[in-house]
């Protein structure tokens, strides 16, 4: 074999040696029939304006969506409280899925625990599974909190969570007065935002309306403080000091209401943390006495928002501000419910961003994209494309439904930018590599998943949406408000200049334009 202790190969140039060569072509020679030259035919006509309409016909198939289940939202929301485990009323394999795909992101260990149910507890339910598996999580893990979902097994079989609590606390799993706020998030209906809004309406619902039914519910005192509640974020670490940072410029009192950003972001120091930061059991209840509550992604919490306006406050949503304007709406919603004046700091922000695109919007003018990923954040980096001149022609959004794309289409018509612009709901990343077939695009956004989208169409990938695997640390910068603009405008000017490198790169043929100044 040509790996040994003295020759270790690194792993893409490993399948490259003879051997495996050799493995992989008696491999294809067993499972395939076809030729070379059969699989190329059918592959040049999934790339064609027929296969496209075909495409866009299917019904009942999903190919590749651009959305994860809903437990994996509920496990985001867990971690952003304060010393709180999530438990996932299901199997082990759902949960290592969820562990290891925040895990992937954000470079971090992501607790989790599982009520471990298997065959039997499918057939005769898993009150069983769940006395025992709060029991060891209270005792091996000593959280202050539980927050418990499910998934597909658990939904498909009608365990009442509710219920399972209550007796399972009867039995001395876990003290009467313990928090477990709970949610049912089936992982076959929704995607990863709808388990969000279910679980922090969960917890919620939990501390302001009596602890389901076992405490007295909280009372109201109006107050001048702000909510504010970021949705589900692949940039949360970034985003959430970029909130703080610009909350204490105005010197306002806040709370933030679900904040992962200390838990997915420790030290290497010797110290295990297994619970850092969060927002504490003491700041939702004082949350309910807020003036306003602050939300920026309007369809991660559709349900949430309205239980906060149902309890008296008044609910601000805004959608991912990205760039001048979304961050401009959110400063000015801050200003009108404090009447605190905009901070001069953020005015001069907001100064160096539009110089920064003038400087550079003549490379990215005309420049056409095609983008994928959740609502909201669509709709605020849609917007700041648009500002820079360049054009979201492809927008995609398989957890998209019929009022986000009457949304991004009034977007579209605000801007001469986006009169050849079209958004799909309910569309996946096949439906997606049809589009970038039949109507090219300069440059595709989206997350580790479109690197076969760009491998496949050539269309250059800027990695910018959750989960990113393949590269590093994206996630400690912001790309909300003026400082989260300039970082995703680098981010744009960087892909354009290193495509426009590689397209003039060949010495006495293509590089005429392999210039030192851009």
């Amino acid at each position: 074999m040509p790996q040994s202790a003295d020759k270790v190969i690194d792993h893409e140039n490993l399948f490259r040696e003879p051997e495996y060569q050799d493995m992989l072509a008696n491999k294809k020679a067993f499972e395939f029939n076809h030729s070379d030259a059969k699989i190329q035919e059918i592959v040049q006509w999934t790339k064609t304006e027929d296969y496209k309409q075909k495409n866009f016909a299917r019904e009942g198939l999903t190919v590749n969506p651009a959305k994860a289940c809903q437990p994996l939202g509920a496990v985001y929301v867990a971690n952003g409280f304060h010393k709180t485990l999530s438990f996932v009323h299901g199997s082990q394999g759902c949960v290592a899925y969820y562990r290891s795909h925040f895990s992937r992101h954000f470079k971090e260990p992501t607790s989790c625990v599982s009520s471990s149910m298997t065959e039997d507890a499918a057939v005769f339910g898993g009150l069983n599974n769940m006395i025992d598996g709060l029991a060891n999580t209270y005792n091996l893990y000593q959280p202050d909190m539980i927050a418990v979902s499910t998934t597909c097994m658990a939904e498909v079989i009608g365990d009442d969570l509710n219920a399972f609590i209550k007796t399972a606390k009867e039995k001395g799993s876990v003290p009467q007065e313990f928090d477990v706020p709970f949610a049912h998030t089936p992982a076959f209906v929704g995607s990863h935002i709808t388990g969000y809004d279910n679980a922090l309406l969960g917890v919620l619902k939990h501390f302001w309306d009596g602890k389901a039914d076992t405490a007295p519910k909280l009372t109201r005192v109006p107050g001048e403080a702000i909510n504010f509640i970021g949705g589900f974020d692949g940039f949360v670490v970034g985003n959430m000091k970029e909130i703080k940072r610009i909350m204490d410029l105005f010197g306002v009192e806040y709370n933030v209401i679900c904040d992962p950003s200390e838990v997915w972001n420790t030290p290497t120091d010797g110290e295990f943390r297994m619970y850092e930061g969060g927002t504490t059991k003491e700041t939702v209840e004082r949350a309910l006495n807020a003036k306003a509550t602050i939300i920026f992604q309007e369809f991660s919490c559709e349900k949430t928002a309205k239980f906060i306006g149902e309890h008296g406050q008044e609910v601000v949503v805004l959608n991912s501000p990205i760039g001048v304007a979304g961050t401009d709406r959110f400063l000015m919603e801050i200003s009108r419910i404090t009447g605190k004046p905009i901070p001069a700091q953020l005015e001069k922000e907001r100064g160096l961003l539009v110089d920064a695109m003038a400087d550079s919007q003549a490379h990215l003018h005309g420049k056409r994209y095609a983008l994928y990923g959740d609502p909201d954040f669509l709709l605020g980096l849609s917007e700041f494309l648009l500002e820079l001149g360049a054009e979201p022609a492809h927008v995609v959004a398989t957890n998209g439904e019929k009022d986000w794309e009457a949304k991004m289409n009034t977007l579209f018509a605000s801007s001469q930018y986006g009169a050849a612009c079209k958004a799909y709901p309910k569309r996946d990343l096949w439906h997606l590599r049809s589009l970038l077939f039949t109507e090219p695009v300069d440059f595709l956004i989206g997350n580790t998943y479109g690197k076969y989208l760009e491998r496949d169409t050539g269309t250059p990938l800027i990695r910018m949406v959750f989960p990113i695997f393949d590269r590093h640390h994206y996630h400690v910068r912001p790309i909300w408000g003026y400082e989260g603009g300039m970082r995703v405008l680098v981010d744009l000017l960087d892909e354009y200049f290193e495509t426009l490198d590689a397209n003039t790169i060949v010495a006495g043929k293509t590089d005429y334009s392999y210039d030192i100044i851009r």
